[in-house]
């Protein structure tokens, strides 16, 4: 019987794909894999400037049907 993945506790990080487009080390994904499996941001093209925080983008706001 297969089984699916863990549920990870912590959301996996949300990257600007058109920063990653030409990204050669994350491969356009923006994220790369650690050792250990977790996602982090890719530090080749998701590196912030000007020492801005970088801030996912947030999430689509759903409609209520009422």
């Amino acid at each position: 019987m297969a089984y699916g993945a863990h549920h990870s506790p912590t959301p996996p990080p949300h990257p600007d794909l058109g920063l990653a487009r030409d990204c050669e080390h994350c491969l356009g994904w923006g994220t790369v894999i650690t050792r250990d499996g977790v996602h982090e941001l890719c530090d080749t093209c998701q590196s912030t400037t000007d020492g801005d925080e970088f801030l996912p983008p947030s999430p689509p706001y759903r409609r209520s049907s009422g």
